[in-house]
């Protein structure tokens, strides 16, 4: 075998064990290296001389550009783009939640956890460590509670 067919199979290897990594692991952007890889692999053993010339990293570029766009077309269709997922403090009124550390009126040392979340607490009465609580107001990154009476 010459040098060009080794690395032509060398290419094809990498091109497939990229594909494998790829379907095992979705997300990680292997795609596109390995459909060149496989392309210029391909190439390759078709016409060997070509490998070794300056017209392989020319193919290679031509192969990139469309495998780049219809992959990133492929991702979104399989996971359109969203606004990030934040919350905002005025998106906890109404919520519930429990009390980390216990929260005092005219404080923000309480501590609340509202779905996972620790927040600064405060609240027109005391309320105890592990009270339930519920959000009546919030201004900034703090809230305002009022213990939920079971």
């Amino acid at each position: 075998m010459t040098l060009a067919t080794d690395l032509s199979l060398v290419f094809i290897v990498i091109g497939v064990l990229m594909l494998l990594v790829e379907i095992s692991q979705p997300g990680s952007f292997l795609l596109v290296p390995a459909t060149v890889l496989l392309a210029l692999g391909g190439i390759g053993l078709i016409f060997p001389d070509l490998l070794l010339t300056i017209w392989s990293p020319i193919i290679a570029v031509i192969i990139l550009v469309p495998t780049t766009f219809l992959t990133i077309k492929m991702y979104q269709r399989l996971a359109p783009p969203a606004p990030p997922q934040t919350t905002v403090a005025t998106s906890l009124i109404g919520k519930e939640g429990q009390v980390e550390v216990e929260v005092v009126p005219g404080s923000l040392r309480g501590k609340v956890k509202i779905a996972n979340v620790i927040w600064s607490a405060t609240s027109e009465t005391p309320i105890s460590v592990g009270k339930h609580v519920k959000v009546v107001r919030s201004e900034g990154v703090h809230v305002t509670v009022e213990e939920i009476i079971q």
